[in-house]
């Protein structure tokens, strides 16, 4: 069951993609950050008072910072997805975990000590190498089609995301439960899209246009719970690793969705960095979790 719940997950932020490209078409990018975290309060407070969890925290800076960096990765995902096809656009947000194993190599090279002997890092340098050969595949075909910089800051995009990981993990190890974890991240993605639409302006109201807008909040806050259940029952009856690798499947979805909804004309070199990336994380995912056992869930 931990299976269908990643694969439902996966599916559900894919959906999300969807609904953010369509919507993309009418609203600027703050309008649907925004959207997105109003929202996603309604629905985290409504769940959290049904599952009789508070709200208050002992550590508000932490998910204050938590929420800047989450948000920066988010908005940069989604003026990728407008931008680049959904497909492309997923696969580079997903890159976080390699961003992370590249952290975890990072901090192992600056802190290990001269003849201190601990597991060879070589297997997950070789994945994180793979990886970003399989980024130079896949925007190749973007810079083609003169989409260099959405392509770049997809790419930043699951680096934001790998920051914003390692400081839920922080978070969770405060004892923090993941419910108020993403409760205030939807807080602070609401006031983050305010804020931006005071600068970038508000997009005259449209009903039809707007129908695409309540999905954003509703359908990632599903797919996160959806993850927390997965990571959940993995961690009590096991296949943690096969829950974890299983959220890829969230690009196969979207690369469902680019050819059926969209006709994304994704060239060969593109389907194969594809490929590469998403056999080089799964590489990584496994090899990391050595180093970094019991993480939370990875949020989208």
């Amino acid at each position: 069951m931990q299976a269908v719940w990643m694969i439902l997950s996966s599916f559900l932020f894919a959906t999300m993609g969807v609904c953010v490209k369509y919507a993309s078409e009418h609203f600027n990018s703050a309008e649907l950050v925004f959207y997105r975290g109003i929202l996603g309060i309604a629905f985290m407070a409504a769940y959290a008072r049904a599952r009789g969890i508070t709200l208050a925290t002992h550590y508000p800076a932490m998910h204050a910072w938590r929420s800047v960096i989450g948000v920066m990765s988010l908005s940069a995902w989604f003026y990728a997805i407008a931008h680049l096809p959904l497909a492309t656009a997923m696969t580079l947000n997903y890159m976080s975990s390699v961003w992370i194993a590249a952290f975890l190599v990072g901090g192992a090279l600056m802190l290990g000590k001269a003849g201190q002997k601990g597991p060879s890092q070589g297997p997950l340098v070789l994945a994180i190498l793979a990886s970003f050969i399989g980024v130079v595949m896949l925007l190749r075909p973007a810079i083609d089609q003169n989409q260099t910089f959405a392509g770049l800051v997809g790419l930043m995009s699951g680096l934001g995301a790998a920051f914003a990981y390692m400081q839920v993990m922080a978070i969770a190890r405060m004892g923090e439960p993941e419910t108020r974890t993403v409760f205030y991240f939807a807080v602070g993605t609401a006031v983050a899209g305010a804020l931006g639409m005071l600068v970038m302006g508000i997009t005259p109201w449209n009903w039809q246009h707007a129908l695409w807008l309540p999905p954003l909040g509703i359908l990632a806050s599903l797919g996160q719970l959806a993850m927390t259940k997965a990571y959940s029952m993995s961690e009590n009856h096991g296949g943690t690793l096969m829950v974890a690798n299983l959220q890829y499947s969230g690009i196969v979805f979207a690369a469902l969705y680019s050819l059926i909804l969209f006709g994304d004309n994704i060239p060969l070199i593109g389907w194969a960095g594809m490929a590469l990336i998403i056999v080089s994380a799964i590489a990584a995912t496994v090899l990391r979790a050595r180093a970094a056992p019991n993480a939370p869930a990875e949020e989208h």
